[in-house]
């Protein structure tokens, strides 16, 4: 199924190569994001790939009430979009509440929906209504078709810029399950789709008061998926995951980044003749 292509700032979704959306899983403070910023770029303009920043402001659903949660909205808006303008790279994070749209609107290219809000009629609108293209992800709870009704509540709210991100659905207890299948059914649809490699190795709440994973399959599923067939790669990456404040145990090593890209856009080629 072709997808109509668009832009996120100077990316375009649906081009020659995947989109890659890469960054720590926190924002854990500004020195910290701008080093991960600086070097992911430098990956990224390496291997010529289509690259969008990521960091989160808020953790705002962690497994424990003493877990990091960030800097807030506001504070971790503004720095993500002094590093979008000086490293010129499109950003994104996700939003929680339709204020917080508005607010995140004014600093950030694409705006992403969490899975737990991915069917929020009210988040949906307000982040469709900012003009910026919008990253809902699947909740881990919907079958693929599902995501249909998404796609619908974002076309009839004015957005066109939007696509759908897998991330695993809910198998037994502390335990996701990657379906490569979801990626060829949703796009069949029409709606562009991302994989989140990263995060459909979770394990949530596997480690009683934090969330546990395989972090080692992550590149096995990034690979999968680029031969599947989709529209962008999420991962997340972090310079020392063993100490990092938030999903240490999924995060890519940044050591290890480079690597992986050059082998999943060589699977790209492959498996598309691209």
């Amino acid at each position: 199924m072709n997808i109509e292509p668009f832009q996120i700032g100077s990316v375009p979704v649906g081009g020659s190569l995947p989109v890659f959306i890469l960054g720590p899983c926190a924002l854990e403070n500004e020195d910290f994001a701008w080093e991960m910023a600086r070097s992911v770029k430098k990956i990224a303009d390496k291997t010529g790939i289509p690259f969008i920043f990521k960091a989160s402001y808020d953790k705002a659903n962690r497994t424990s009430v003493k877990s990091f949660r960030g800097p807030g909205v506001e504070e971790g808006c503004r720095i993500l979009g002094e590093i979008g303008k000086e490293l010129e790279v499109p950003v994104t994070t996700d939003i929680h509440t339709a204020e917080q749209a508005e607010i995140a609107a004014e600093h950030i290219d694409l705006l992403q929906i969490p899975a737990f809000l991915c069917r929020q009629t009210d988040l949906l609108e307000a982040a469709a209504k900012t003009g910026r293209a919008v990253n809902v992800k699947k909740g881990q709870f919907l079958a693929p078709w599902d995501t249909v009704n998404i796609a619908d509540k974002m076309r009839s709210f004015g957005c066109h810029s939007f696509f759908i991100t897998e991330r695993g659905t809910t198998f037994g207890y502390n335990n996701l399950v990657a379906d490569m299948r979801s990626l060829y059914w949703i796009r069949k649809e029409g709606i562009p789709v991302i994989f989140d490699a990263t995060h459909s190795v979770q394990r949530p709440g596997g480690l009683g008061g934090t969330t546990g994973g395989d972090g080692e399959l992550a590149p096995v599923l990034a690979r999968a998926a680029i031969a599947t067939g989709v529209d962008g790669i999420f991962m997340e990456t972090h310079s020392d995951p063993e100490n990092a404040m938030s999903d240490g145990p999924n995060q890519i090593p940044l050591e290890f980044l480079e690597d992986l890209i050059i082998r999943l856009i060589a699977v790209h080629h492959a498996s598309h003749g691209a």
